[in-house]
């Protein structure tokens, strides 16, 4: 275990009612929830590893792999649906190489689709970070994403 993640630890008692603020905090430390990671919160809780790997995975809010650099989300509530999301998602994997979930080999982008960013009335949008970018076409996505292919 290293500094940062000790730290964390210390802040908690070791009870199973405790892992979930500690998946989420070392997650926002991480970025992601590392195998090592959470073999620790086991460790330190006293529950079966197989028990945090299975609240982990319940949870949509849980990552396994390092988020890129720039982050995009992709919006497919129902307005963006509506207005083209699965299009612009599909340009926005073209455009990056990499599909909903992936992380580019080089850490530069990471990709994924979230139920809403909440900003309907801007359908489709996507949030690069914490830019959140509206009426999103396929030309849009190929701008926003030029300097991916070079």
């Amino acid at each position: 275990m290293d500094e940062p993640f000790q730290t964390i630890l210390t802040s908690y008692e070791g009870k199973r009612e405790e892992i979930i603020p500690i998946l989420q905090e070392v997650q926002e430390s991480y970025s992601f929830l590392s195998e090592t990671a959470m073999q620790d919160i086991a460790k330190f809780t006293r529950v079966p590893a197989s028990q945090v790997y299975g609240i982990a995975t319940f949870y949509a809010q849980f990552r396994f792999t390092p988020k890129g650099k720039q982050h995009v989300m992709v919006c497919r509530g129902t307005a963006c649906h509506v207005n083209g999301a699965p299009r612009v998602l599909e340009e926005t994997e073209t455009q990056l190489g990499i599909l909903e979930g992936e992380t580019s080999d080089d850490g530069e982008y990471s990709l994924e689709t979230v139920a809403c960013i909440g900003a309907c009335s801007l359908a489709p949008t996507v949030m690069i970070n914490n830019a959140v970018h509206a009426k999103i076409t396929k030309k849009k996505v190929a701008s926003l994403f030029k300097k991916a292919k070079t």
